[in-house]
């Protein structure tokens, strides 16, 4: 079998500039590794879509300043691609077929990018381990017991197991970060607004955020170039024009760098922290400014993402009704109509945060609960910006422990929360975040989170790739990585 889609996209862009391969020869390779796996990592694959967008190409001229030009890529299945289901992997939504593209497909599909397919989720973007699926969970591909993280689970199975270099997710409080950490991938939460979220099917839509997952640090500043834009359909949109590669490579000496505290407490297991303290001490070599600091209210994400995102997604999926789309039971009354389809269609950890959410928002309780959680947010989101005051980036892990066995969470939705405990803050204040690969523990990756103030991806990725090139860690899914 070829294994063009191990190469650089340097190299692959190579072969496609001097004819010596063509797009149909990567999309081909792409299904090869699909049925030759049993990762689960996509919901519903377009073959054919794929191989006709992938022919077309071959009329065309390789564009040389292109690097994406006719490169597989997979999208989250709450993504709408039009022609595609769009399931969100829940029943309610199971023969969803989408009538129109997000804005961020559209993007790629300028860029010549060819999508081979949907990627598998938690139902609704709703859980920390993919299991919620309707569709079953996918599986880790460093370990087949392990679960891969979520809620993008089935777009880091993809890239970590390199069917395509690249993928999207969504990311609402961790959500591409914690799977790219128990993956070996690299996954940006951008600042809220880089990305449109237009065709994003909501979840809580004052955290949500498309962001890119990718094999490598470069890979995924390309990619964030080709899908931020300012788009007239999502107010919350911004324009900036600018190149997110452009720091990648530049010296890191004398860079301010925040630790805060709570990242290195005991929320974080023994052996996660060794690896992150290691790769620490590195930076200090390379005099970096490090020191420890205290933020306020950064115990309490939790909590708040809890209130804010269970009640934002009680009422963006109010929606899903059995009237206007998707599953719908014949029922002599509308009130029975709405029990039947919401009860048959909807799993049991979204029905949880659906009643949770709504009583959250009921009368007084808005008050008590919703309005309260915001005032704090805010006040969270301040001490954050206080320390960028002072400091470029702040550090972390991604996780507080590695993958984790399949079915161990099944009955303590709380754990599910915890898992997202150091990244939920990124999107609490809406700043960017990335997870990169910093190590391995029992043969099974850990991530390192870089955060920074708003608009601030080009100094993450310059952290980042700096790391990435010094840890020079074997991402090889088999291969061998004890340290």
């Amino acid at each position: 079998m070829s294994k063009y889609l191990d190469l650089s996209i340097e190299e692959i862009h190579e072969l496609l500039l001097s004819k010596k391969i063509k797009p149909i020869d990567l999309v081909e390779e792409a299904f090869v590794r699909i049925n030759n796996n049993e990762l689960n990592a996509f919901i519903t694959l377009d073959y054919e879509g794929a191989r006709k967008m992938a022919l077309s190409l071959e009329e065309e001229e390789v564009q040389k300043d292109n690097l994406l030009f006719g490169l597989p890529i997979a999208i989250k299945d709450n993504i709408m691609v039009n022609g595609l289901r769009c399931t969100c992997a829940s029943h309610i939504l199971e023969n969803f077929i989408s009538i129109y593209d997000a804005s961020v497909v559209t993007l790629i599909k300028e860029y010549k990018m060819i999508i081979i397919g949907k990627t598998n989720m938690d139902e609704f973007a709703m859980g920390s381990t993919s299991e919620t699926s309707y569709f079953k969970a996918p599986i880790n591909p460093w370990n087949p017991k392990k679960v891969p993280g979520g809620s993008s689970g089935g777009s880091a199975v993809c890239v970590a197991s390199r069917i395509t270099p690249f993928a999207l997710g969504s990311d609402t409080g961790g959500s591409i970060r914690q799977p790219a950490s128990f993956t070996g991938i690299v996954g940006m939460k951008p600042t809220y607004g880089r990305v449109s979220r237009f065709g994003l099917v909501a979840f809580a839509s004052s955290l949500d955020q498309i962001g890119p997952m990718t094999r490598n640090v470069y890979e995924n500043a390309l990619l964030l170039n080709a899908i931020s834009k300012k788009d007239e359909k999502d107010l919350t949109s911004f324009e900036t024009n600018e190149d997110f590669t452009r720091l990648i490579g530049k010296n890191i000496k004398d860079m301010k760098i925040a630790i805060p505290n709570y990242f290195v407490s005991s929320v974080v297991s023994l052996d996660v922290l060794k690896v992150f303290n290691d790769t620490v001490e590195i930076l200090k070599k390379e005099g970096c400014q490090i020191n420890y600091v205290d933020i306020n209210h950064i115990d309490k994400a939790v909590v708040l993402y809890q209130i804010i995102a269970m009640g934002e997604a009680s009422s963006n999926l109010a929606r899903f009704d059995g009237i206007r789309y998707g599953l719908s039971k014949t029922e002599k009354s509308l009130d029975d109509l709405y029990k039947k389809t919401r009860s048959e269609g909807f799993g049991r950890e979204v029905k949880r945060r659906i009643m949770v959410g709504s009583y959250i928002l009921s009368g007084e309780n808005a008050k008590i609960y919703y309005n309260k959680a915001l005032q704090i947010r805010d006040d969270l989101k301040k001490s954050f910006e206080k320390i960028y005051s002072e400091y470029d980036l702040i550090l972390g892990p991604s996780s507080s422990r590695i993958a984790y066995d399949l079915n161990n969470n099944q009955d303590d939705p709380l754990r599910g929360f915890m898992d997202d405990i150091l990244v939920m803050h990124a999107n609490m204040g809406g700043f960017p975040s990335m997870s990169i690969p910093m190590g391995f523990i029992d043969n099974l990756p850990i991530g390192l989170q870089i955060m920074g103030p708003m608009y601030a991806e080009a100094k993450i990725y310059q952290l980042g790739s700096y790391l990435e090139k010094k840890l020079h860690l074997n991402l090889e899914i088999g291969g061998s990585n004890e340290l």
